[in-house]
C-alpha cells in the first residue's frame, strides 16, 4: 500500500520520491559539524514528521502517511529511539553512547499551523558519549541524557542537539545507577538517587546543580512523567513521589508492595497513568491492573482492564485519555477522571510478553489524535485514528519491529 490514506483527508499528499537511503556507522569521538542539510531544491513537502522503528541491525524510517520506508540506517546492536525534543532528531542508544539521527523532516512554524519539508534521513556523526546510556527525558525547553555506568547528565539545548556544540557533562551522581534526570522550569533538574544496588529517592538541583531539596521515601525509584499542571512525578515500588509547589510530596500505594515502574503524563490532564504490580518475587508480573494517579488531589486509583500488558503498553490521546495496549490485542482507552474504560478498540492479535525486555512485542505510539502499534509477529504496523476508535490501516515492514518513535512534540511540551 502506497496511497494516501483516507484518514489522512484534509492533509497535503506529498510523494516521496528521490528520498536517498542512508547508512553506515561514524566514530563517536569528539566535536562535528552540523550535519549537511538536504539542498532546498530537494526537498519536498510531505503531510507530516516521520516514524522510525528500530530492528535487529539497523533503523527504519518511515513516511508518516504510508508508513513505506524512506531510509534503512544500518546499524548494529540493540537500539533505543527517543525524541530529541526539536521535532526533527532521535537520540538513538547504542553501546556506548547516545548517536543523533536526523529523521530528515524539516517543521516550520506558520501562524496557527506547521509545514514540514523532507529531504534526507541519516545517522549523523554526531554521538554524546555515555557508558550504558539510560533515560533520555524532554522537559522545560531542554533535554537530559543520563549514564547509568557513569551516573553523568548532559542537559542539552535540542535546537542544537545535531551540532554538538560543548555539552559536557553538568552533573555527576555520587554513584552510579540506573537512574533519570528531568529538566525543570526553574533551569534546575530533577534527578535520581541511588547506587548498584538500587535508587532510594529523589533531589532537585538549582540552575547552578546546587541541591535544594531531596527525599529519601522512594524506594528502587524508576521511571518519570510530568502532569499538565506542572508537576513531575517518578514511581516507587510503594507509590508515587511528586515533585509540587516546590516541594516533595509521596502518595502511597494501596497495597504494602504496588509498584509503579512505567508512567504516561499529559499536557491536557494532572492525572498520570502508571502500571502496577504486586509481586515482588516474579520473574515477570503480568499485571491486569494500571494506576491512575490523580496530583491535584494526590491520591491512587486502579483500575482493572482484563489484560494484563507490557512497559511498552502505556499512551496518552489528545484530550489526555489514558491509553494501555492489551495483551488481548485491544487498546483499551480509560477516562482518566472516572477510571471508566470507555472503548476497547482490536488492533492486532492476543500476544503474550517476552520475558527478556529487549525482546520486541507490541508496542504503542501515540502523537496527536493517531496512535501506532508494532506487530512483531507479522512484521507490520497498526494504525487507530482515535477520534473514531478504529483501526484504520496496516502496513507490513521489510524487518521485525522492535522500538517505535516519533519525533514528539517540542521539549517545553513534554
Amino acid at each position: 500500500m502506497t496511497t494516501t490514506r483516507p484518514w489522512r483527508a484534509g492533509l497535503i499528499a506529498a510523494a516521496t520520491a528521490g528520498l536517498l537511503t542512508a547508512a553506515g556507522c561514524a566514530a563517536d569521538s569528539g566535536p562535528s559539524a552540523a550535519p549537511e542539510r538536504t539542498p532546498a531544491a530537494e526537498r519536498t513537502e510531505v503531510t507530516g514528521t516521520r516514524i522510525s522503528v528500530s530492528y535487529d541491525g539497523g533503523i527504519l524510517v518511515l513516511d508518516r502517511d504510508n508508513l513505506q520506508p524512506v531510509a534503512d540506517l544500518k546499524l548494529p546492536g540493540f537500539l533505543r529511539l527517543n525524541p530529541a525534543g526539536d521535532q526533527r532528531h532521535l537520540m538513538v542508544s547504542t553501546g556506548d553512547g547516545f548517536r543523533v539521527l536526523d529523521t530528515g523532516v524539516e517543521v516550520k512554524a506558520h501562524g496557527d499551523h506547521s509545514h514540514y519539508f523532507a529531504g534526507r534521513a541519516a545517522l549523523t556523526d554526531v554521538s554524546y558519549t555515555a557508558p550504558e546510556p539510560g533515560h533520555v527525558v524532554r522537559h522545560a525547553g531542554k533535554v537530559a541524557l543520563f549514564s547509568d555506568a557513569a551516573g553523568t547528565v548532559r542537559l542539552l539545548d535540542p535546537a542544537t542537539v545535531a551540532a554538538k556544540p560543548a555539552a559536557e557533562p553538568v552533573w555527576t551522581a555520587p554513584a552510579p545507577h540506573h537512574g533519570v534526570a528531568v529538566p525543570t522550569e526553574q533551569g534546575g533538574m530533577l534527578v535520581s538517587v541511588g547506587t548498584e544496588e538500587g535508587r532510594t529517592g529523589a533531589a532537585v538541583l538549582d540552575r547552578d546543580h546546587q541541591q535544594i531539596a531531596a527525599s529519601d521515601d522512594c524506594p528502587d525509584l524508576h521511571g518519570e512523567a510530568a502532569a499538565g499542571n506542572g508537576t513531575i512525578l517518578a514511581g516507587c515500588t510503594d507509590g508515587v513521589l511528586l515533585w509540587k509547589d516546590g516541594k516533595f510530596v509521596k502518595v502511597d500505594s494501596p497495597d504494602n508492595y504496588g509498584r509503579v515502574g512505567n508512567q504516561a503524563g499529559s499536557p491536557e490532564s494532572d492525572v498520570v497513568l502508571g502500571d502496577y504490580k504486586t509481586d515482588p518475587d516474579a520473574e515477570i508480573e503480568r499485571p491486569t491492573r494500571i494506576s491512575l494517579i490523580d496530583t491535584e488531589d494526590e491520591k491512587f486509583r486502579l483500575v482493572e482492564i482484563g489484560a494484563s500488558y507490557s512497559f511498552r503498553s502505556l499512551g496518552r490521546g489528545p484530550e489526555g485519555e489514558a491509553l494501555v495496549l492489551g495483551t488481548d490485542g485491544k487498546l483499551h482507552v480509560i477516562d482518566p477522571d472516572t477510571g471508566k474504560v470507555t472503548q476497547r478498540i482490536k488492533v492486532l492479535d492476543a500476544w503474550k510478553e517476552p520475558v527478556a525486555w529487549q525482546d520486541p512485542r507490541p508496542t504503542l505510539l501515540v502523537e496527536g489524535d493517531t496512535a501506532w502499534v508494532t506487530d512483531p509477529a507479522n512484521s507490520a504496523v497498526h494504525v487507530v485514528y482515535l477520534p473514531t476508535g478504529k483501526r484504520v490501516d496496516t502496513v507490513k515492514l521489510p524487518q521485525v519491529p522492535n522500538e517505535i518513535s516519533g519525533v514528539g512534540e517540542p521539549a517545553d511540551h513534554s
